[in-house]
């Protein structure tokens, strides 16, 4: 782990328990981040990046089966920590979280500012005025006008409350925010808002994030690298420059087709049939039931390779995998 890496995941799991087995919403995931970077996690509904979010932050339901692997944060693996160690040490003061859905997060009965600077108030142990000095100052940093401090959260826009979201998020200042969907069911200049405040916060602060999404369009404007998602798994690491030119794995490639165009004569493609069964997926590659590239090796067992320095998911790159091998330990062909 060098010294620019802010998080490191090693083989997270996280399963969930149900009447009919385990769901395998996290499964074996591995990624990095570094700092004053975004890395959006992308992919269709229910592929589990919400868990993966909750499984970072300990936010964990009552059901849950399996919950194992390593986070790094700086090199220092939190999973160590108990759950009282990991609340007063790691949540909300070193990662954070902006949640999908802000008016769900937020109670109704208290107004905004009381609720931002609760966070300084807990971990950086401010009195009341000194915690609401600084949600003020947070508010100012996200554009939201200083009187909505006594409003109510139904008193807010879509908008606006998320703006406070973020502002409470950012209000210990944590090196990492894990942000889950921030501009869903907002309108689209409502979207690009956020995200320029996002961005500037980035710049700023240097503030790292995960941010979480299927909006395409969206992650494009705040992402460093994306990390693609499906069925538990993340079958593709990439930098973003790189991604959204040409992505790798065919789940990917079929993501990247279904979004429209202002131009080209292309029409957006869509991915035929749903993704497995979490309850028991498929023991090789989890896209192959949907995958127009698909051969019998799919169905062995999961694939992993190396293409570029980039992480893929995919069969089609072992021959490519494998002539690296032979260079790197000179037993290819000389001939």
């Amino acid at each position: 782990m060098n010294d620019n890496t802010l998080l490191k995941l090693e083989d997270l799991v996280l399963y969930f328990k149900t009447s009919r087995g385990e769901v395998q919403a996290v499964d074996h995931v591995n990624l990095e981040l570094h700092k004053n970077k975004a890395v959006v996690i992308l992919g269709e509904s229910g592929c589990g990046k919400s868990s993966m979010a909750k499984a970072i932050l300990r936010l964990l339901p009552r059901n849950v089966g399996q919950y194992h692997g390593k986070v790094l944060l700086e090199d220092f693996d939190v999973m160590s920590l108990s759950d009282e160690e990991f609340r007063r040490q790691v949540r909300w003061v070193k990662m954070s979280m902006v949640p999908q859905a802000a008016m769900n997060a937020l109670n109704p009965v208290l107004r905004a500012g009381e609720q931002v600077a609760e966070p300084a108030m807990i971990h950086l142990g401010m009195d009341k005025e000194e915690a609401l000095d600084l949600a003020r100052q947070m508010f100012e940093n996200v554009g939201v006008p200083v009187d909505f401090l006594t409003r109510y959260p139904f008193e807010l826009s879509g908008g606006m409350r998320q703006r406070v979201a973020i502002a409470m998020a950012l209000i210990t200042k944590p090196q990492l925010i894990v942000l889950d969907e921030p501009t869903s069911a907002l309108d689209l200049l409502t979207q690009a808002n956020i995200m320029n405040v996002l961005k500037t916060i980035k710049w700023e602060t240097g503030t790292s994030y995960i941010l979480i999404t299927h909006d395409i369009a969206t992650s494009s404007e705040l992402a460093d690298e994306v990390a693609v998602m499906y069925a538990g798994q993340i079958v593709e690491i990439n930098d973003a420059e790189s991604f959204f030119q040409e992505p790798l794995h065919p789940y990917s490639q079929r993501l990247m087709a279904s979004v429209p165009r202002l131009y080209g004569d292309e029409e957006p493609d869509f991915i035929p049939g749903r993704p497995p069964s979490l309850l028991n997926p498929p023991t090789g590659c989890r896209f192959a039931d949907r995958c127009h590239l698909r051969f019998d090796k799919c169905d062995e067992e999961p694939p992993t390779f190396i293409v570029d320095g980039h992480p893929v998911k995919c069969w089609l790159y072992e021959k490519n995998h494998q002539a690296v091998e032979s260079a790197a330990t000179g037993t290819g062909d000389a001939s």
